[in-house]
């Protein structure tokens, strides 16, 4: 087994390993020789190739920079190519009328300009030559355009220095020129689209609209809506082309054109533009900042003059369209209807863009415009009834009753029909206390009033049937109607209301006028309003207590008035003291007289106007006033002879005489002989004036005795004092005046 190992040690050393010795050493020198070869080329790259490889990249950079120089020359000198071509081909356009090939080919033009603008490295000079060549030449293009349009479409205006009115509008035409051919063959439309697509192109179409259509506005399109006898001339020339003027109709003597004259005249012109101008070819396009847009030349004109001429149409035609009377407003349907055909044919010739505009919603909107134009013209003829003359006066009977016309059963959606025979009523209720209930006592009123309160009620009519919110503007327009008069004519008419006292009585009058009917006019009409009015807001009521104020401050203004001028007059009378001097007595009897003839005055002045209650209860205070006065001034003297007494008693004796006189409340004499008798139910001193005059003529027994211990005549018009102050100014200090007053207790 030894031998055995030993021999397999032997063979695996000297027969396995020593030939993978010796293999491996072969190996490692083949190594050694590439290595060594390795070597010499890592030598030989770091030596040769890597300087060459520096001097390619440095000469690749230089020829790459050259290329992009290159580049950039051509690509410009490319588009100073296209440039000069485009000019070329312009100038040729130009010279041959071929706008639109110009226009676009100027287009060209700009274009490279604005690619040689967008090089940043570029720094031509020729540059800004370039831009300002293509703007003389662009500036050229649009001359010889605006000439051309000039030449093709003329106008023939009125001088400015003329004033504007139909006269003048006569002389306005709008030529539409024919261009002709070489060969003498008319080209209609084709050299004025030419020039239209050119000017679309160079984006100057909108400007040279716009003038065209505020020119076309203010002289041919306005003054058809405005002049109801101006109408469009249409002549067809071949040489000459079309011409549009505007004629006058002698037939016409309307102040006002329908709207279905207004749209006739106006379609009739601007089917004869659309005609001209646009046919088939003539849809344009024209350039923006933005995009660019296909737009027909009807669109762009429709947009520029739709927004004013609508207006115009609105302010000067439709408003004055508007009906009157609701009765009317069932045959407007019929201009909605042409309203709505003419924006239909403007769609259809492209000249209006969406559904609804505002001429469309203003002839829908009738209801309200008319509740508005009704409003309108009730608050300016109620205004000029409140500022009209207010003694042109009617009388007012206690059996004149507000005359209503015949109103349909509430829930009825009949209208209202004004009859003025039988068909109207009396504002009356079937069952009565008595035939003089709450009726108005006779008395005169300004006929204004009266035609005031008939517009009211004529307005109130309308608004029956109406709809809601036309119901609601005439209803509260009537009590505006009445809350003007509260503030206009008191301020109006200040002056003359303080001066004349037949005014200020009539203006009494109109106001308790006016409250009287106030109380029942809401409940009339209520129950045939629709809701809200019908719920109870349709009243007048809280409006009386106003009325009746004003009027009886406006009466109490003139009786202070009158009351000052009777106690002026008074105060001449030098205090009635010392009359046996003539000059006293005189100037005395003058101020009794001048009261008495001041009274009469008034008397006749408030006579058949006043109510005869208020006309008594006014002259009585007046009266009293001057009484009162005189007995206080008599009253005050500490002596008085007797001929003071005597001539005391003779002027007081002329207004107990003639003061009842001064009640004539009735144009018929006798009617006024009862009032005359109750004079001392109206002046309140007269039975103390009375008495008074007694006891200047009594002795003094006649005034002991008219005493009665206090329980006289005399005792319920003076006190004691009074009365023994009497006693010692008419008689002397004597034995039987100090009887007498010890008798006065």
């Amino acid at each position: 087994s030894i031998d055995y190992l030993l021999c397999d040690m032997i063979n695996k050393r000297y027969g396995d390993f020593l030939p993978s010795l010796q293999g491996s050493e072969e190996l490692m020198v083949q190594v050694d020789e590439v290595s060594k070869e390795m070597d010499m080329l890592k030598n030989c790259i770091e030596n040769e190739v890597q300087q060459n490889i520096h001097v390619a990249v440095a000469e690749y950079a230089k020829l790459k920079q050259q290329l992009e120089k290159n580049t950039i020359i051509i690509t410009m000198l490319g588009h100073l190519k296209e440039f000069h071509n485009a000019m070329e081909e312009f100038n040729k356009a130009l010279l041959e009328k071929k706008y639109v090939d110009a226009a676009n080919q100027l287009e060209r033009a700009r274009s490279s300009v604005d690619s040689l603008k967008g090089w940043k490295t570029s720094q031509l000079p020729l540059l800004s030559a370039l831009s300002s060549e293509l703007t003389v030449q662009r500036e050229n293009l649009i001359y010889h355009m605006g000439d051309e349009w000039k030449r093709l479409v003329i106008w023939r205006l009125p001088s400015s220095k003329e004033p504007a009115g139909l006269k003048s509008f006569l002389k306005v035409e709008l030529n539409l020129s024919h261009p002709c051919s070489k060969d003498g063959e008319p080209r209609p439309h084709a050299l004025l689209c030419c020039v239209l697509q050119a000017l679309a192109i160079q984006g100057d179409l909108q400007h040279k609209i716009k003038l065209f259509s505020q020119v076309l506005l203010k002289n041919m399109l306005k003054p058809l809506v405005v002049y109801p006898s101006l109408s469009v001339r249409v002549t067809e020339q071949q040489d000459e082309g079309t011409t549009l003027a505007l004629q006058c109709l002698e037939e016409s003597h309307e102040e006002r054109s329908t709207p279905s004259q207004v749209y006739s005249k106006l379609l009739f012109i601007l089917e004869i533009l659309h005609d001209k101008l646009e046919k088939e070819k003539s849809s344009v396009c024209y350039f923006s900042d933005v995009s660019i847009c296909d737009k027909k030349l009807s669109a762009i004109l429709g947009e520029l003059i739709w927004e004013e001429i609508s207006q115009c149409i609105i302010h000067d035609c439709l408003l004055y369209s508007i009906p009157t009377n609701s009765s009317q407003l069932e045959k407007y349907n019929t201009v909605i209807k042409e309203t709505e055909e003419f924006e239909k044919s403007l769609k259809e010739m492209e000249y209006l863009q969406g559904d609804s505009t505002d001429l469309l919603k203003y002839a829908r909107d009738v209801n309200c415009h008319f509740a508005s134009k009704k409003c309108k013209d009730v608050i300016v003829a109620a205004r000029k009834l409140m500022t009209s003359k207010m003694h042109n006066t009617v009388k007012i009977a206690p059996d004149s009753k507000l005359r209503l016309p015949k109103l349909p059963a509430p829930n009825s959606e009949a209208k209202v029909k004004q009859e003025t025979t039988k068909e109207e009523i009396t504002m009356e209720n079937t069952k009565q206390l008595s035939a003089w209930s709450l009726c108005l006592p006779a008395c005169r009123i300004s006929e204004s009033v009266q035609q005031l309160m008939e517009l009211a009620l004529n307005t109130l009519c309308e608004a029956v049937g109406s709809s809601t919110q036309c119901a609601l503007q005439l209803f509260f327009t009537v009590r505006n109607i009445f809350q003007l008069f509260y503030d206009v004519v008191p301020t109006y008419h200040k002056e003359n209301l303080l001066k004349f006292p037949h005014l200020a009585a009539i203006q009494h009058n109109n106001c308790m006028y006016l409250a009287h009917h106030l109380l029942t006019l809401g409940h009339h009409f209520r129950a045939h309003l629709p809701q809200p009015l019908s719920e109870g807001v349709a009243t007048f009521v809280d409006m009386v207590p106003g009325f009746r104020k004003l009027g009886a401050q406006c009466f109490l203004a003139q009786l202070n008035v009158q009351r000052a001028e009777l106690l002026e007059r008074l105060s001449t009378a030098h205090n009635f003291c010392n009359l046996d001097d003539e000059d006293n007595y005189i100037a005395a009897s003058k101020a009794v007289r001048q009261v008495i003839h001041q009274l009469k005055q008034l008397g006749t002045v408030w006579q058949d106007v006043l109510p005869v209650s208020i006309y008594c209860k006014a002259m009585g205070n007046l009266l009293n006033t001057a009484i009162a006065e005189v007995i206080s001034k008599i009253m005050m003297l500490e002596d008085i002879s007797s001929e003071d007494g005597e001539h005391l008693h003779t002027l007081c004796q002329t207004i107990i005489e003639e003061g009842p006189l001064v009640f004539i409340p009735l144009a018929e004499e006798k009617k006024n002989k009862k009032y005359q008798e109750e004079v001392p139910l109206y002046v309140k001193k007269w039975s103390t004036f009375k008495e008074l005059v007694i006891v200047l003529r009594a002795n003094l027994q006649e005034i002991v005795d008219r005493w009665a211990d206090g329980k006289g005549p005399l005792a319920l018009e003076f006190s004691s004092s009074e009365v023994k102050n009497l006693i010692r100014a008419l008689f002397q200090n004597t034995e039987r005046r100090a009887v007498a007053l010890t008798k006065i207790k």
